[in-house]
């Protein structure tokens, strides 16, 4: 009897037209799996058919190793194909992602790039490839990218999808252009290395102009003319055509985060004196970060046009660059343009830099 009463109490009656075992989240299982399917279907039939017509139109060694060099034969390109960094007291020379990229173009039958695989708790799992499609090699790198830039104040979390976007990136250029040196032959990247400095050698441009133009393209790294002249040991007007190739190649090293300036080139006073403006703004920030602001007209603390524009081009990261920008917002209205296109310019600079 008890077991039967206790029979009744566990039975409740069921709704007309509804399934007590849950028949609508296993629809919704069956919905999200049948689109999953569906786009793994996808990607199958789009890999088998570059297959096919990568067989059927394989690439020709000869003709792919001609257009790779006659694209290192660019005086543009060549400049920034090779890198170099300091290591063990020796500089180490190689090819750069720019290099590698467009080595990857004219070999043909590869693909390659950078995907973000997820983002959870504060981090991007990120994959790198490249897969030659004619011999089905493939290279493939998977990381983690922790949304975090260091700086000399410290760690800074990054929340802005700008700024995770270009740390994403900029990690995963590295680790793109070991896959690619993986999957493209080596005797090849060795020719197109010689023929860039070949083509450095015989473009070096040691006149007035060009020098100016090399100093101009240090700047943004904050190297000063008379740092590269303490480097090479001599005035800029004697620089000989093998030291201007070196210095390109630490340029390229400098522009793909290989390294940093003191690597290379000794900050000493003249250095820091000849940003003086710069300099002046960056005590003006810290004293008003650590110092109470009277309300006043006129603020002796306050900064001027010409120390906030110096601030925003010497800036060598995003943050430097948001906080000089940030207090120019005590400038005058009429400023505000002016500052506001300093500040893109320099941003699209820093972007292309970490690219």
């Amino acid at each position: 009897m008890n077991a039967i009463a206790h029979h009744q109490q566990n039975t409740t009656p069921v709704a007309a037209g509804a399934n007590p075992f849950g028949s609508a989240s296993i629809a919704t299982r069956a919905s999200n799996n049948a689109m999953a399917d569906a786009g793994q279907q996808r990607e199958i039939a789009e890999v088998q058919a570059a297959m096919v017509i990568a067989k059927k139109f394989p690439r020709d060694p000869i003709e792919a190793m001609d257009r790779i060099l006659q694209a290192c034969t660019r005086p543009t390109l060549a400049e920034g194909a090779l890198y170099s960094y300091s290591r063990g007291g020796s500089d180490v020379t190689g090819p750069s992602i720019r290099l590698a990229e467009v080595a990857a173009q004219c070999w043909g039958n590869v693909q390659f790039g950078i995907r973000e695989l997820e983002q959870r708790n504060g981090e991007s799992s990120v994959e790198a490839f490249a897969w030659d499609i004619e011999t089905n090699t493939r290279q493939v790198k998977v990381f983690q990218v922790p949304h975090v830039r260091h700086t000399r104040q410290g760690a800074k979390r990054l929340e802005d999808p700008r700024d995770v976007y270009e740390l994403v990136a900029n990690q995963g250029a590295r680790r793109l252009r070991a896959c690619i040196l993986g999957v493209i032959p080596g005797d090849v990247i060795e020719a197109a290395v010689k023929q860039c400095e070949q083509t450095m050698k015989a473009s070096a441009d040691t006149s007035a102009e060009g020098l100016k133009k090399l100093v101009a393209a240090f700047d943004q790294f904050g190297v000063t003319q008379q740092q590269i002249e303490k480097r090479n040991q001599c005035r800029l007007e004697a620089t000989r055509p093998a030291q201007v190739v070196q210095l390109k190649k630490i340029w390229a090293s400098l522009r793909d985060g290989m390294s940093v300036p003191a690597d290379w080139f000794e900050v000493d006073e003249a250095a820091a004196e000849s940003a003086p403006a710069a300099a002046s703004l960056r005590e003006k920030v810290k004293a008003r970060a650590t110092k109470p602001q009277p309300e006043q007209p006129t603020d002796p603390q306050a900064p001027t046009l010409a120390e906030v524009l110096a601030g925003i081009q010497s800036a060598q990261d995003v943050d430097a660059l948001d906080a000089a920008y940030d207090l120019g917002r005590m400038l005058p209205q009429d400023a505000q343009p002016e500052l506001t296109k300093a500040y893109e310019l320099r941003r699209d600079a820093l972007d292309l830099a970490a690219k």
